[in-house]
């Protein structure tokens, strides 16, 4: 049986899930109930966080399939992958065209050698515009550096929520027939058949964790087989070279893990036994075989402690509150996690390196869906030093507002160093592509959704470490801090909430210490939240007023991340989220003060 390997490439929400969801439902790999987001976090989110394995059978040829993440923050987990596989398909929006992790992995892909199969997706929107996307999906090969051969890509139109696809526009609506025809035809078969005959040479592009099994590693078979039971060597570029039975072996039929004896050159197969091999080394049948080359990640951008929750209301709630237990769950996390870097050398605060707020906040919603209470600080950029002079992460971002609004988000960002690349207007709408320091992104994208009255999109993608920016004006917002410990009234909110915006509302129990809310004059302010009205039998018709609350401002993990201040700890617990001060009374913040001047 002839194999293809695939992966579907996009920017976030341009429907490659969809569309795997719908191969297999017409090959008969799945039911209408299963998806390929299977993950709890992903299915709330509508967002893949983490690349899938698949198959479906097709004319008697196995398809293996790869669904990767469209958000840039986890693009670590697209790039490992676009070895294992011999093309891509590239979904674009036809309504949106080509965003910028629509550019990352596209230019991924070219610098490997794939020929990539485009499909304008979404051309059943109201505003679909397909055969100008292609157009501009043409012009985006072409500024990425693309070959001749690749310049001649495959163009196949999709409703891929309906399970359609055609090669012309003009072609009846049917199924997804079209497009596998296509992939038989344009991508060449996984490995020639004299390949099986060669020495075992296997390479893992993604790990798995079982409970019962272990570490497992997900790898392509370039040549030779793998057998049950077979002695292996796993080496590396640092002249590693340990040897390991094969304990377990499966291959994917659907999104089944199907265990077999034998799998062949060209297949994609999970592989049991191999204790403490990670992604990019080489598992090979003698120990005097050529390494094949290594895969390389893009670097994490910004990093955080995490530290064990001290609060007045710590243990409440959480199964697993110590520094070890922290410390086991974030090396389980390590196994699996290739773009998250972690520094255990102190005891007392883990700092966890990783690849952007979302990133963070993914692991963090894990760790407290699994019972865990700890807090972290705030968010920081990673600054490196090259020849003497200081490096950091700059960003691409690209920013799509309605016409009028463009004046408020170009000064905002210019504020943060932000520089504007491209412009373009259409349709009353801009587009916007800046190049920004990774700091002046942080906290910004909340400001963002209020300034564009949430009409605007903004998408960022990692560009490269380079030359630190001058200063950035960030829009610090002072802190509400409650000066005492108790349940929260409303009648003492209603006469806060003048003041600032409130993250909690009545009957939440609050802590000394605890930020309640913000103030709009932007310093930090003690109140007492648990004031109630004092009352007398006495009637007064002005002191009566109705008490009008505003909802508020309730703190999410993203949230919490991106407005928190250097002073302060986010506390995460299986059932809050809460912004605290490091120094919990007054006088160890004025006495802290004080030691810094």
């Amino acid at each position: 049986m002839e194999i293809r390997n695939i992966a579907i490439i996009a920017h976030v929400d341009h429907g490659k899930t969809t569309l795997t969801d719908n191969l297999m439902r017409q090959t008969g790999m799945s039911t209408g109930e299963t998806s390929m987001d299977s993950n709890k976090l992903e299915q709330e989110r509508g967002i893949t966080i983490y690349s899938k394995n698949t198959s479906v059978f097709y004319k008697d040829t196995k398809i293996n399939i790869v669904d990767t993440p469209g958000h840039a923050d986890f693009s670590s987990e697209v790039e490992r992958i676009l070895r294992s596989i011999d093309s891509v398909l590239l979904l674009v929006d036809a309504q949106e065209g080509p965003m910028p992790q629509t550019k990352f992995v596209l230019k991924k892909s070219l610098e490997l050698g794939l020929k990539p199969i485009v499909i304008i997706n979404k051309i059943d929107k109201p505003a679909a515009r397909p055969e100008e996307v292609s157009e501009m999906v043409y012009e985006l090969f072409f500024d990425l550096g693309a070959s001749d051969e690749q310049l001649d890509f495959t163009v196949v139109y999709a409703a891929a929520k309906k399970g359609v696809a055609k090669i012309n526009l003009s072609d009846e609506d049917k199924d997804l027939t079209p497009l596998l025809d296509i992939i038989l035809e344009k991508v060449k078969p996984a490995s020639a058949p004299e390949e099986s005959s060669k020495p075992l040479s296997a390479q893992p592009f993604n790990l798995a964790y079982d409970n019962f099994l272990g570490r497992c590693a997900i790898s392509r078979i370039y040549e030779g087989k793998i057998k049950m039971g077979q002695q292996v060597f796993v080496k590396n570029e640092a002249g590693g070279n340990r040897q390991y039975r094969v304990t377990k072996l499966f291959t994917f039929n659907g999104l089944e893990r199907k265990e077999v004896d034998e799998a062949v050159a060209g297949d994609i197969v999970m592989i049991a036994g191999l204790s403490d091999i990670y992604i990019g080394e080489t598992i090979t049948e003698n120990s005097e075989q050529q390494l094949l080359p290594s895969i390389r990640i893009d670097e994490p951008t910004i990093s955080l402690n995490f530290l064990v929750n001290n609060s007045p209301f710590a243990g409440r709630e959480g199964k697993f509150v110590t520094m070890r237990q922290i410390k086991e769950r974030l090396e389980k996390e390590l196994e699996v996690n290739v773009g998250l870097k972690i520094d255990f050398s102190d005891p007392a605060s883990y700092k966890v390196f990783g690849r952007g707020e979302l990133h963070i906040a993914i692991l963090l919603e894990n760790l407290r869906r699994e019972g865990y209470e700890l807090q972290v600080s705030r968010p920081e950029v990673i600054i490196k030093e090259k020849d003497g002079v200081k490096l950091e992460p700059f960003e691409e971002v690209t920013i799509d507002i309605p016409e009028e609004m463009s004046g408020t988000v170009i000064q905002k960002l210019s504020k943060r160093q932000g520089k504007i690349i491209d412009m373009k207007n259409k349709n009353n709408q801009t587009r916007i592509v800046f190049e920004i320091p990774t700091r002046g992104l942080l906290g910004y994208r909340k400001e963002f959704v209020v300034d564009t009255r949430g009409e605007g999109i903004l998408c960022a993608n990692f560009l490269d470490f380079k030359t630190r920016a001058g200063e950035i004006e960030r829009n610090d917002v002072g802190s509400m801090i409650s000066m005492a410990t108790g349940k929260a009234l409303a009648y003492s909110l209603w006469s806060l909430q003048e003041r600032g915006a409130l993250y909690i509302g009545p009957n939440v129990e609050v802590y000394e210490g605890m930020v309640i809310g913000n103030t709009s004059k932007g310093q930090d302010m003690a109140v007492n939240p648990i004031k109630g009205k004092q009352l007398s039998n006495m009637r007064a018709s002005g002191s009566d007023e109705a008490i009008n609350l505003t909802p508020p401002n309730e703190l999410t993990l993203e949230i919490g991340l991106s407005i928190m201040n250097d002073d302060e700890y986010l506390e995460v617990t299986p059932k809050n989220v809460r912004l605290r001060k490091k120094h919990l009374t007054e006088n160890e913040r004025i006495n802290a003060g004080r030691k810094k001047e």
